[in-house]
């Protein structure tokens, strides 16, 4: 089909993910048509540097083909098998002993699921089951970070603390709250770690006061915010805030879908304060986006307890159809080789270096207020005034011109609503290439520092 056709068919029938749905139509689609490494290629020729993995998601780059070989050589074997009936395969159950031996000690059990919102709605679900099972039933109250993104399921996007996710959805439940992020470049104390972490186990402390420690059931935090504007929280942080779950006798989930797999240096953020939560949430990494999977990973207290709330031939009634899929199973066990055999974690904190450098530098151009990062995660905040931190006034739409700039120059990042630009490179990610990165992003900020309308903002910002 040609181009035009595409681009008008889906204009007529595809739905696409968080997106104005009238916008869309009136834009139409960018057809993306193939993929190498970090290198993407539109229907019209385009070649792209892709500094967002995908969705956060294309680990390992695209067109790997030991991916690409393990998936057809189950697909030829077996291509589905279901997990009811105490069914299994042989993939699915070797993915879950790598997992459990990969991640934080205490998890030793892993649901899978299709992917990270469906993820957390498990989770969510996992621990009201596990605290009516201990005679626990009041314990109904989740927490979570404002700025915070835990998907877009039912469940899940009352725990997202994004104005988008909640608008005409009836979002946040009345058992769904939020405390201020850990947000360095917006706080009081910018200078000050420790300032922000007891800020923050403060707020905790306080809403489980506030509520009643017997009401809450749990608390879901990302490592590092990722949709909420790539905020990196001080070291330490992770530590405090799962020690104060334990004192305050609630469930600490820590969200890893976007920081696991390599994303910030280890294969798990959780693993750099060497914290063990009580569930985590995974997903984009594990498949590298190759094929739709995610996982709860689960302590083994948490574990008995649902064991134990029933008796032993009454169901655990949560479930689907392609849980423990073995096709993206065995993508899961090659993307795992990659990491570690394959030398991509080894890369990915090498050229964490490199990119948090480069980054930092980027602290000088006029329009950057802060950047921030950990391993190949990072962003760029801009700002009109770096002395008062000042945002950019949204009439000028700023987001959609620096994404089309982007395009423009030959490189994609996230430009999120406040103008903060996310990045995420694969963790193949060379040396020569992540210099084109920033080269590419240079000459993007360059460009929208040429308009007049910014320029005005700046000497407006400047006078006041």
């Amino acid at each position: 089909m040609q181009t035009n056709a595409l681009v008008e068919t889906d204009r007529q029938h595809l739905i696409h993910p968080v997106i104005g749905y009238r916008a869309h139509e009136a834009r139409g689609v960018t057809v993306l048509d193939s993929g190498r490494g970090v290198w993407l290629r539109d229907s019209e020729g385009r070649e792209l540097l892709d500094a967002f993995a995908g969705l956060w998601c294309v680990n390992t780059g695209y067109g790997q083909q030991s991916i690409v070989d393990a998936a057809m050589r189950q697909m030829t074997k077996l291509p589905y098998a279901t997990s009811y009936f105490h069914f299994g395969s042989e993939p699915a159950i070797e993915l879950a002993e790598q997992l459990t031996s990969l991640a934080p000690a205490a998890l030793s059990r892993v649901y899978f699921t299709l992917g990270g919102s469906d993820a957390v709605d498990s989770a969510v679900r996992f621990i009201t089951y596990y605290y009516n099972a201990l005679g626990k039933p009041q314990k109904k109250h989740f927490i979570a970070l404002e700025r915070g993104y835990h998907g877009s399921s039912s469940l899940g996007a009352g725990l997202t603390a994004l104005p988008v996710f909640h608008r005409h959805f009836d979002l946040p439940l009345a058992t769904q709250h939020h405390i201020p992020s850990p947000y360095p470049y917006r706080s009081a104390t910018p200078e000050d770690p420790q300032a922000i972490i007891a800020a923050s186990v403060a707020a905790l402390e306080a809403k489980v006061t506030e509520l009643g420690a017997e009401h809450v059931a749990a608390f879901f935090c990302e490592p590092v915010q990722g949709s909420g504007g790539v905020i990196v929280p001080p070291r330490g942080w992770l530590a405090a805030m799962r020690d104060a779950c334990r004192r305050l006798d609630i469930l600490f989930v820590a969200d890893e879908v976007i920081t696991g797999f390599g994303r910030t240096g280890p294969l798990f953020a959780c693993a750099a304060e060497q914290i063990e939560p009580d569930l985590m949430t995974v997903a984009k990494g594990l498949t590298a986006g190759y094929a739709p999977m995610g996982a709860v990973l689960m302590a083994e207290h948490v574990y008995q307890a649902i064991a134990d709330g029933a008796p032993a031939d009454v169901p655990v009634g949560h479930g689907q159809t392609y849980s423990a899929h073995p096709v993206s199973a065995a993508i899961g066990l090659e993307v795992l080789r990659l990491y570690h055999e394959g030398g991509l974690l080894a890369n990915g904190q090498v050229r964490a270096r490199q990119f948090g450098a480069a980054l930092d530098a980027l602290r000088e151009h006029p329009l950057v207020g802060d950047a921030r990062h950990r391993g190949l995660l990072g962003a760029l905040e801009l700002v009109a005034n770096k002395d008062t931190r000042a945002p950019f006034d949204p009439s000028l739409k700023l987001p959609a011109r620096l994404f089309d700039a982007a395009y423009r120059h030959g490189v994609i990042f996230r430009a999120f609503g406040d103008n903060t630009l996310g990045f995420a490179p694969a963790l193949c990610l060379a040396e020569d290439e992540c210099d084109e990165m920033f080269a590419r992003v240079t000459r993007t900020l360059d460009e929208l520092l040429d308009a007049a309308d910014v320029r005005a903002a700046l000497r407006t910002h400047a006078r006041a």
